[in-house]
């Protein structure tokens, strides 16, 4: 989470050297994109060498809220198909390939080269979850790197693309998974089926909050399950979907991921707690 709240920052490099002991910032790629005029594409690449990983993290924007709440139609009726079989959001995909065709690509390949030994992981948080969705995809599915070296959390995601990007998604064999915060508003959007959009596995489901000790309901092999945060449909929250792990995901970012040692420690004990806890469906 904290990777995917420094990308909301114009200096990732604070949250870096706050979360890591070992890690280097390679390049931030922040463009003003034709998806989104009112706001810019914007990700990271970075190398935590005490974990043996190169990180990707992609940006959301408050504009992709407003733009949410005013016109999900602007968002999601234009589709576009998709390398790995399947159509995803035209909006989604322009915003990522923006940003992978104008450097990231080229980053990773560098990266790659550089430390062969490393995994990859790739994050963001609601729009940038969509994006860190369709390059980890990208990037198995051309073979830049084996799915068992790809590592995939998203933070609030919406639902990208129809239900056979979505299979395909889940055949490619990364490690993924889509942490949910309760009744957070962007994980429902579009709604179930409209114009064919369908969640990608595996949803990670924090019923109630996040704090320390908080369980969690983790979907595996449902793409769509009743028994995760589709069971909650009708009072659901903006502000759950700002808010990750008791943080205001853009703010903490932007504040250089002051306090993240606590964060990553109650993360940790979170982790080891709610695993004795949850319920696997």
């Amino acid at each position: 989470m904290p990777m995917a709240a420094a990308a909301y920052s114009d200096s990732p490099n604070y949250c870096l050297s706050s979360i890591f002991p070992n890690a280097t910032l390679f390049r931030q790629l922040t463009l003003k994109c034709d998806a989104f005029p009112k706001d810019h594409c914007s990700g990271f690449t970075a190398v935590s060498h005490s974990d043996k990983a190169i990180i990707i993290s992609f940006r959301g924007t408050q504009g992709f809220i407003q733009l949410l709440t005013e016109s999900t139609e602007a968002v999601f009726q234009k589709k576009i198909t998709f390398i790995t079989g399947g159509q995803v959001s035209e909006y989604f995909f322009n915003g990522f390939n923006d940003v992978w065709t104008k450097g990231m690509k080229d980053d990773i390949s560098t990266l790659k080269n550089k430390f062969p030994d490393y995994n990859l992981w790739v994050t963001g948080h609601s729009l940038g979850g969509a994006m860190a969705s369709l390059a980890a995809a990208t990037i198995v599915k051309t073979g830049m790197l084996p799915a068992s070296k790809v590592y995939l959390y998203t933070f609030g995601q919406p639902r990208t693309g129809d239900k056979v990007f979505a299979q395909a998604h889940d055949a490619l064999g990364m490690t993924q998974y889509r942490v949910t915060h309760h009744r957070d508003l962007v994980a429902h959007i579009p709604s179930e089926g409209f114009e064919g959009y369908w969640h990608h596995e595996a949803e990670v489901w924090y019923k109630n909050g996040m704090k320390m000790g908080d369980s969690f309901i983790e979907c595996d092999n449902n793409d769509e399950s009743s028994n995760c945060s589709d069971s909650e449909l009708f009072t659901l929250s903006i502000d759950d979907h700002l808010h990750y792990f008791e943080r205001d995901v853009s703010a903490y970012g932007e504040d250089g991921c002051i306090g993240s040692f606590k964060i990553i420690k109650d993360i940790q004990a979170n982790i080891a707690i709610a695993a004795k806890a949850k319920i696997v469906v």
